[in-house]
């Protein structure tokens, strides 16, 4: 911006215009995606029901914790506890959730930390933890997604652990960011609304 009097960074330089195209948060949810297409159908299906419940635990413990944390720390009010209760789900779903309801900035601020936090726990967790947690088939790593929920903290902690893993843990952990952006102003918001009047 310095260099060219523009506000876009080095997309205001005509031979990288094309990052401000497609930077950002395309490019982060195509490399998303992309993760996904390493994964053998026939392996998918065999999380079947306990891939399902390890997702819906996945996005609501972290909800409540977060949540909780959120009070402990003097945000008593449904649209703040809310937002930092969704930004414990993905750093993605915190200021989504806090846009949608009308969260300020800096209580958005603190969802994406905490987010971020959660994901750095899983990252740095996920070897020391694996024989513990038996992450050895797509199976396992499936439903260890499902259950961390942080894309970038999965496919990191797998990928320490076990590359071959990487996809299918990815696979199961990106469904919680459309999930936690259904939720959060939705059905989360208004059960904290009604909890804490």
């Amino acid at each position: 911006g310095l260099h060219t009097g523009g506000e876009k960074g080095l997309a205001d330089i005509s031979l990288f215009s094309g990052i401000g195209l497609m930077g950002g948060a395309m490019l982060r949810d195509f490399a998303i995606v992309a993760t996904a297409f390493e994964v053998q159908a026939t392996e998918a299906r065999k999380a079947g029901l306990i891939g399902v419940v390890s997702l819906l635990l996945g996005t609501i413990v972290p909800f409540i914790v977060g949540a909780s944390v959120a009070y402990a720390f003097g945000y008593s009010d449904a649209v703040s506890m809310t937002t930092i209760g969704a930004g414990a789900i993905t750093y993605i779903v915190g200021p989504v959730t806090g846009a949608a309801i009308g969260a300020s900035s800096d209580v958005m601020a603190l969802s994406i930390a905490t987010g971020l936090l959660k994901a750095i726990m899983v990252m740095v967790g996920t070897p020391i933890a694996a024989r513990f947690l038996g992450l050895k088939t797509p199976r396992s790593a499936m439903v260890f997604g499902g259950l961390a929920g942080t894309v970038s903290g999965v496919s990191a902690g797998l990928a320490a652990t076990d590359r071959r893993l990487v996809p299918y843990g990815a696979l199961v952990a990106t469904f919680h960011t459309g999930i936690g952006c259904l939720l959060g102003p939705s059905v989360l918001y208004f059960a904290v609304k009604a909890l804490m009047g």
